[in-house]
């Protein structure tokens, strides 16, 4: 789907990212430092942030020339630093139209050439089971559910691991 790009942040990116991520329903899958409400100045943060990163692993999701949403990568250390985590997110107006699907392919494709990594997973909370079928069909596969492991909207969670091995040894 050439239709997706995965590109640099950019500053005219802040207030398309404050409208996507200033929603409940997609606050309710992620971490709790997405801030919430998520403002255009919260917004300006992050693509500053990001922006100094080096390598860069935190992505726009361009759909059609459209901001969709954001991929990333949280790399490990120490005895971990042969693994890194994804996380995703795409705005509640591209749900349902392979969005995500093809944002973490494109994401394992510049992991497997741009980063010296064997493991890479995610962490997906017990309701979400929409991101649980983007991992799959991208050959991820469920390693671990962590019962009652996190805490979102005051609620105890199962967190769900789901992990795709590369080649690489």
């Amino acid at each position: 789907m050439s239709e997706i790009v995965l590109r640099p942040w950019q500053k005219q990116d802040a207030q398309p990212l404050a409208a996507i991520a200033n929603n409940r329903r997609i606050w309710n899958n992620v971490r709790d430092r997405l801030p919430s409400p998520y403002t255009v100045v919260d917004a300006l943060q992050w693509i500053a942030h990001v922006s100094k990163e080096d390598p860069m692993v935190h992505f726009a999701i361009d759909y059609r020339g459209q901001l969709a949403g954001s991929i990333g990568c949280m790399l490990k250390e120490d005895i971990s630093r042969k693994s890194v985590e994804i996380g995703y997110l795409v705005g509640e107006p591209f749900w349902g139209k392979g969005i995500a699907t093809e944002a973490v392919r494109l994401i394992l494709g510049f992991i497997e050439t741009r980063l010296d990594m064997v493991r890479v997973f995610a962490h997906v909370f017990a309701h979400n089971a929409a991101s649980m079928q983007v991992l799959r069909k991208n050959g991820f596969y469920l390693e671990s559910i962590q019962r009652r492991a996190v805490i979102k909207n005051n609620q105890v969670l199962d967190d769900y691991i789901w992990v795709k091995l590369l080649e690489k040894a």
